[in-house]
């Protein structure tokens, strides 16, 4: 069944070497399939992070900045295809040991392996670009004067990332930070580290400077707090809940430090009655049900126009019947087991509140009959929802997805923006001028019109309101990393002539 894959053994990433953390302690590695140990992952604590926030800035100032921070973007760009090159390399077991340690459908993870080497390949090109857009010139009014910008690294970046895409997430952040001239430091989720470790090897392997990239792996109240409120770090990059985000943001506030914030999400899509039903049924299922449910976009509110509702609920049922779930290992796997035992507790735990509450479920929403171990969940459509229920308007992170109908665009319109968040939204319709007119209406960063959930490192990911500010990838992503200087200079051989010069007294 399980592909057996031994997990390899490491210990914290600082300063280009393997070190213990300073506490020695460790903390197990579960595989949500079979609920078994298979490993352990080193533990960082405040001291380490110390340590790594020093090597941090030893790799940024080495050689005058030569080395790394004021090197050109072409520079930079060649360990950057490096790291994809191996990542390609390595693409086979990166993408099982992010099965086995995420749940996540083999599939699925060798995708977004693919998707993180070409996430390198997309920053090593900008990172060149960098280099032609230095010193760009700034048109003023006055001839006596000339100007030009500088874009700079700014500095040691804290970059804290989630468990439901590790690998993938980790290179949202670093790529761009490295193509900049940063110097990162890097903590996973504990929940899943494995591949963020072997980025270490490959950073190791591929000879990138000292202490350019740091990777600390451990809890977030250990290690991710004193990172995020480190007075030597220059600005922290977050993905994961919107409680931790407000945590991070409040101590980030204390030195004034930059953060851009990837939080959760209650996302809507929206179908109205002229789609045809199996498509808009898949991409329906894809938008909540994919990488497990777990998806801070996921498109997990579904309003559908009544004169079509009782249909496309009959069909989504049938589609669901369908869907194998299975050890994410297996071929054909399209649902695999939630991370953690305490994922599993939560999902259930909205799933029983929202049947205690009134609402239906329609299918799903416990444990298939044919698994008797590991974290899965068959997935569950809840139907008659009301807008003050906890699964219409909290984030569940699981395979939920709740269903309210809608007679009029704007009674769509007026639900679909009824929510603290904002990340993503989908627009199901065949009539496009109705696609544009929603599309514009909907509250958040990032709008699909007659699909939902593909992502693409070229195109601005973020969200507004409760969903966080700041955009990642595309150029936004390296933006995000870079410090603009104004540079002006006199070029008149006038002199400036304010004041009266005392030599003509």
């Amino acid at each position: 069944m399980s592909i057996a894959i031994p997990i390899p053994s490491r210990q914290l990433f600082i300063d280009g070497e393997w070190r213990e953390p300073i506490n020695k302690k460790r903390i197990p590695i579960f595989n949500p399939a079979t609920e078994e140990i298979i490993g352990d992952i080193p533990a960082a604590t405040a001291e380490d992070v110390n340590i790594a926030v020093e090597a941090a800035q030893r790799a940024l100032s080495r050689n005058r900045g030569k080395d790394w921070s004021s090197a050109s973007g072409a520079h930079r760009a060649k360990y950057l295809r490096a790291i994809a090159g191996k990542i390609t390399q390595r693409k086979s077991e990166l993408a099982k040991l992010e099965a086995i340690d995420s749940g996540k459908p083999l599939e699925e993870a060798a995708w977004d392996i693919d998707d993180v080497a070409g996430c390198f390949e997309y920053y090593a090109d900008l990172a060149e670009g960098l280099d032609a857009k230095q010193k760009a010139p700034v048109s003023l009014p006055m001839e006596t004067f000339k100007c030009h910008i500088l874009k700079e690294p700014i500095g040691v970046v804290g970059l804290i990332t989630p468990w439901n895409y590790p690998l993938l997430m980790a290179a949202w952040k670093v790529a761009p930070a490295l193509a900049a001239g940063c110097a990162a430091i890097l903590k996973p989720s504990e929940l899943a580290s494995i591949t963020c470790l072997e980025l270490a090897e490959v950073c190791k392997e591929v000879g990138l400077p000292p202490g350019v990239i740091n990777i600390l792996t451990g809890l977030g109240p250990e290690a991710g707090a004193p990172l995020a409120s480190h007075p030597h770090v220059d600005k922290v990059a977050f993905t994961g809940s919107t409680a931790t985000g407000s945590k991070i943001m409040t101590a980030a506030a204390q030195m004034v430090k930059p953060v851009t914030l990837e939080l959760g999400g209650k996302s809507p899509i929206l179908v109205f009655e002229d789609v045809d039903i199996d498509k808009a049924v898949e991409w329906t299922m894809f938008g909540c049900f994919w990488t497990n449910g777990q998806i801070c976009s996921a498109t997990s509110r579904l309003l559908v126009q009544e004169s079509i509702a009782t249909e496309f609920l009959d069909r989504i049922v049938k589609w669901c019947k369908n869907i194998k779930i299975s050890d994410p290992m297996e071929e054909g796997c399209r649902l695999g087991p939630v991370v953690s035992a305490g994922q599993y507790e939560k999902v259930l735990k909205f799933i029983s509140t929202a049947r205690s509450e009134g609402a239906t479920i329609l299918c799903g929403g416990a444990r298939p009959q044919h698994l008797k171990k590991g974290y899965f969940i068959e997935p569950a459509i809840i139907t008659d929802v009301t807008t003050s229920m906890q699964i219409w308007r909290e984030e569940v992170f699981g395979p939920v997805l709740c269903v309210k109908t809608f007679s009029t665009e704007e009674e769509a319109i007026e639900l679909a923006n009824d929510t603290h968040y904002g990340l993503g939204a989908a627009v199901i319709s065949k009539d496009l001028d109705r696609c544009e007119r929603v599309t514009k209406a909907l509250q958040a960063g990032v709008v699909w019109v007659n699909c939902s959930q593909p992502c693409f490192c070229q195109a601005p990911w973020g969200g507004n309101k409760r969903s966080g500010f700041g955009r990642e990838l595309g150029e936004w992503g390296l933006e995000n990393y870079l410090s603009v200087k104004q540079v002006t200079q006199y070029i008149s051989d006038d002199s400036w002539g304010w004041y009266q010069s005392p030599s003509k007294l």
